[in-house]
């Protein structure tokens, strides 16, 4: 048995690894070839002193006090010249990927399907050489390469990890050069690569009700989330708000009603802002936050979409004097697009 290991760099960019049982992280680290910092690895300098976000582990014995304090300690500071973990951890290192001598990780894949789902989303599948797939953690996003060009856009799996296939909801930018590619060239057999997986933007533990705000395509994150969340069939209350412009825009839904199936405590809502709309539900997403399913801030929210979307929940959050328990977003933009 191995455990699983996202070290997450300062940079943004995530390399998982294997670490065994009564395995040091830091031994872990560089059998695969990862250069965490470190100058004794006697548990006496400090310099290989990173936070652990997630998971179960012992801080070892063999270290000082002037290297990790109690209060650090309490605060989950861990020695990875010391850390030995008891479960699949995720741990942030305090340097770039590249003061580590990490190369930024390239995965390629053929276009098995590409659909423009509506208006403004495109669907892109890819079939991965790598049969294990990539290894993620659910809500990151990776550089998808543009064929033809030495430009990458950033986008996030809407496919779980572990996948031989990766899936993604692209917005679909008016003469953008992705966009473009997408909806007059691309074809399944074509070939593809990216470089990641990247962000801190992921899903932890579910030990609280999980309240989901997505607006347009940054349900992808989302979806893969809800994905991890039925594989490990969470009983956990799961609230989903998925809010956008037109009612032509709302895509993804039986992906998300079958996820939603294997989640007990799932339930979800769409929200459509044109005030033309027929839809039973308009406005805003900050406008059906019920305050029941905040449960007076013992919650965990994620939110992902356009920056006036994460500033109007922020903003939403603040008037009404709920703090969640724990709060992560992502803000995405349009690239810039090519000259008509």
């Amino acid at each position: 048995m191995t455990y699983r290991i996202a070290l997450n760099f300062e940079d943004g960019a995530t390399r998982m690894i294997a670490c065994n049982p009564g395995e040091t992280v830091l031994d872990a680290a560089y059998r695969h070839q990862v250069n965490l910092p470190m100058d004794c690895s006697d548990g006496v300098c400090g310099t290989c002193k990173c936070r652990c976000e997630e998971g179960v582990y012992d801080l070892g014995d063999d270290y000082v006090e002037d290297a990790l304090t109690e209060q650090e300690a309490s605060e989950r500071l861990v020695l990875t010249c010391q850390m030995r973990v008891e479960s699949d951890c995720v741990i942030d290192v305090p340097v770039p990927s590249t003061a580590c001598k990490l190369a930024p990780e390239r995965h390629e894949g053929t276009v098995s399907a590409v659909e423009q789902v509506s208006p403004s989303t495109i669907r892109l599948e890819l079939k991965l050489d790598k049969a294990t797939g990539v290894d993620f953690l659910p809500g990151q996003y990776v550089n998808l390469a543009i064929p033809g060009t030495r430009e990458a856009r950033a986008y996030s799996f809407s496919s779980a990890p572990g996948s031989d296939h990766a899936s993604f909801l692209i917005r679909n930018v008016p003469h953008g050069r992705m966009s473009s590619w997408l909806t007059e060239t691309a074809k399944p057999g074509d070939r593809m690569s990216f470089v990641g997986p990247n962000g801190s933007f992921f899903l932890r533990a579910a030990v609280r009700p999980i309240v989901m705000l997505a607006g347009g395509t940054g349900l992808a994150p989302l979806l893969s989330m809800l994905r991890v969340l039925a594989a490990r069939k969470s009983e956990q209350t799961i609230r989903l708000v998925y809010g956008v412009t037109h009612d032509a825009d709302l895509v993804g839904l039986e992906a998300i009603e079958a996820a939603g199936a294997q989640l007990p405590g799932f339930s979800y809502a769409t929200v459509v802002a044109d005030a033309a709309s027929q839809h039973p539900r308009k406005g805003y997403v900050t406008a059906h936050l019920e305050p029941d399913h905040l449960h007076g801030g013992d919650c965990d929210v994620y939110l992902c979409g356009p920056p006036p979307m994460v500033e109007a929940v922020r903003t939403h959050f603040r008037d009404t004097g709920v703090t969640p328990a724990s709060f992560h977003y992502e803000k995405f933009a349009a690239s810039e697009a090519v000259p008509a």
